[in-house]
C-alpha cells in the first residue's frame, strides 16, 4: 500500500469522512461522479469501481461497456462545502478497461500520453489559466437574456458587492482544496468575474479547473445566484475566456528563456509559438468546442479572431507577456482563444502537441503582429500573412477533420466521437430559427 493511499485511509478516520466521490469526465468535459462508502475504498484502490461505460458520452459501445474507475489517491481532498460531520471527500479517477489497461476514451489519459511525450523530450508542461465567468440572478430564464448580479465593470471596486463576497468565498474554498489563486477581480461585463489560478503542471491544473467549476457553481448556489461558464451569454457584453499562460521547463530551468535574445525568448519558445500558430485552426474545435464559443471569437469582441502573435499585443492569438527583470522562470506565452467551457484535459493535450510539433519540426516563427489586428483591413492582414481563426464550429470541425496532429493526440476513439458529436451539434444549431431572424425578417419579408 502506497503512502498516499495510507494517508487517504487515515484522513477518512481523522476527519469523519463517510462518503467518497469518485470524479472523472466524459469526452466533452462534463464531470461524472459516483459515491462509495469508506469500507469500499481499499477495494477501489486495488481493483477500481466498475461502471457502464456505454452510458457515458464517448466512452464505449453497448457491447464493450464494462469499465473501471481507478481512484488517484494523490488527488484526495475533503469537499469544503460539505465540511460538516460526516464529511465528504473526492478523488479523480483514471478510467481502465476490465483487463487493467488504460481506456483510450479517458480524457485524463489523453493528457497523460501527451505529457509522457513531452517528458521523453525532457520537458515538463506548466499552465496558468485566467478563468472568466458570469454571475446571474436566480431564476435564470432560458428564453430571455439572463439578469447579471451587478452592473459593475473592469476592476470596479464596490463595497459589499455580491461579486466581491462571492470571489472571497470561492477563493477560500479553492485554497482549502489545495488550489492556489493568484488574482481575482471584476471583469468587463456586468456580473462578470475573473479568478486566476497559480501555475501548475498541466495534469494538476486540468484537475483544478474541473474542481474550480464545481466550487464556483456550489458557492453561487449558497448565495442564491447562478454561475455560468458559457462563452458568450450576451451580444453586447464581453465573452468569457480562459486565457492560458504556458511554459516548458527542463528540470528547474525555464526552456522558454534566453538571456541573450532581444525579447528573452529561446529558440524553443519561438518554435513552440510557431507550432501553436500553424496548428491553431486544427485544435480550435477542442479549445472552443461549442457553437456559442464562436460568438466570442469575432472581430472587436475583445477576443482573438486571427492567427498571429505579438509581444504584449492583446489582439493577437498568442501574446508574449513582457519579461520580468531577474525572473527567467516567469517567461511564458499566453494563448488567448481558449474558453473555460472546454474539456481542459483535451485542450491542454492539443496545445502541448502543437507546440512540440513546432519544436521537433523547427517551425519558423512568422513576423510579429505589432498593430491592432482588429483595426487592419482584410487586405492588410493578407499582406502580413495573417489568417483568420475558424469563424464557426463548422469551419473548426472541417479543419480538425484534416489534422493528423489532432487525430494522433486524441487517439482514434476520442477523435471520432468528438467529431461526430460536434457535427451533430452544429447541424442542430443550423436548423434553429433565431430571435435575430424573426426580428429582422418576419415582418419585412
Amino acid at each position: 500500500m502506497s503512502k498516499q493511499t495510507e494517508f487517504v485511509l487515515r484522513t477518512l478516520e481523522e476527519r469523519d469522512v463517510r462518503f467518497i466521490r469518485m470524479w472523472f469526465t466524459d469526452v466533452l468535459g462534463v464531470l461524472k461522479s459516483v459515491a462509495i462508502a469508506p469500507a469500499e475504498l481499499e477495494g477501489a484502490f486495488a481493483e477500481g469501481i466498475g461502471f457502464d461505460g456505454s452510458a457515458i458520452e464517448g466512452f464505449a459501445r453497448v457491447y464493450e461497456s464494462d469499465m473501471l474507475a481507478m481512484p488517484d489517491p494523490s488527488t484526495f481532498q475533503v469537499l469544503p462545502w460539505r465540511d460538516v460531520s460526516p464529511a465528504t471527500g473526492r478523488m479523480f479517477c483514471d478510467i481502465l478497461m476490465p483487463d487493467g489497461s488504460p481506456s483510450f476514451a479517458d480524457p485524463r489519459h489523453v493528457l497523460k500520453r501527451a505529457l509522457e511525450r513531452a517528458g521523453d523530450l525532457g520537458f515538463t508542461f506548466y499552465t496558468h489559466p485566467e478563468v472568466e465567468f458570469y454571475l446571474f440572478q436566480q431564476p435564470v430564464p432560458t428564453e430571455a437574456p439572463p439578469i447579471p448580479v451587478d452592473s459593475s465593470g473592469y476592476f470596479d471596486h464596490t463595497p459589499q458587492s455580491i461579486g466581491s463576497e462571492f470571489r472571497r468565498q470561492a477563493i477560500t474554498m479553492l485554497e482549502q482544496m489545495g488550489i492556489s489563486v493568484e488574482f481575482s477581480h471584476h471583469e468587463g461585463g456586468p456580473g462578470q468575474q475573473e479568478i486566476d489560478l497559480r501555475y501548475a503542471d498541466a495534469l494538476t491544473m486540468a484537475d483544478a479547473i474541473m474542481t474550480f467549476r464545481v466550487v464556483v457553481k456550489e458557492v453561487a448556489l449558497t448565495q442564491g445566484i447562478h454561475a455560468s461558464f458559457m462563452p458568450k451569454p450576451f451580444t453586447e457584453h464581453p465573452g468569457s475566456g480562459m486565457h492560458t499562460h504556458v511554459s516548458l521547463f527542463e528540470g528547474d530551468t525555464n526552456a522558454f528563456y534566453d538571456a541573450s535574445d532581444e525579447y528573452h525568448l529561446s529558440q524553443t519558445a519561438k518554435h513552440f509559438i510557431a507550432g501553436i500558430l500553424k496548428h491553431s485552426a486544427e485544435i480550435t474545435a477542442v479549445t472552443n468546442q461549442w457553437v456559442n464559443s464562436y460568438k466570442r471569437l469575432v472581430v472587436g469582441a475583445e477576443a482573438p479572431s486571427y492567427i498571429c502573435w505579438g509581444r504584449n499585443n492583446r489582439s493577437a492569438l498568442v501574446r508574449v507577456p513582457m519579461y520580468k527583470p531577474n525572473k527567467p522562470a516567469s517567461t511564458r506565452v499566453e494563448l488567448r482563444s481558449i474558453d473555460a467551457a472546454c474539456n481542459p484535459y483535451l485542450a491542454f493535450a492539443l496545445i502541448l502537441s502543437a507546440g512540440l510539433a513546432g519544436i521537433e519540426g523547427e517551425y519558423e516563427l512568422p513576423r510579429e503582429a505589432e498593430d491592432d489586428v482588429w483595426a487592419l483591413t482584410d487586405r492588410e492582414r493578407r499582406a502580413l500573412g495573417i489568417e483568420p481563426l475558424p469563424r464557426n464550429l463548422d469551419e473548426a470541425i472541417r479543419a480538425m477533420e484534416e489534422s493528423e496532429l489532432v487525430a494522433d493526440t486524441l487517439g482514434d476513439h476520442v477523435y471520432d466521437f468528438f467529431l461526430r458529436n460536434k457535427r451533430a451539434e452544429f447541424d442542430e444549431y443550423r436548423a434553429q430559427v433565431t430571435p435575430y431572424e424573426l426580428k429582422t425578417s418576419l415582418l419585412r419579408l
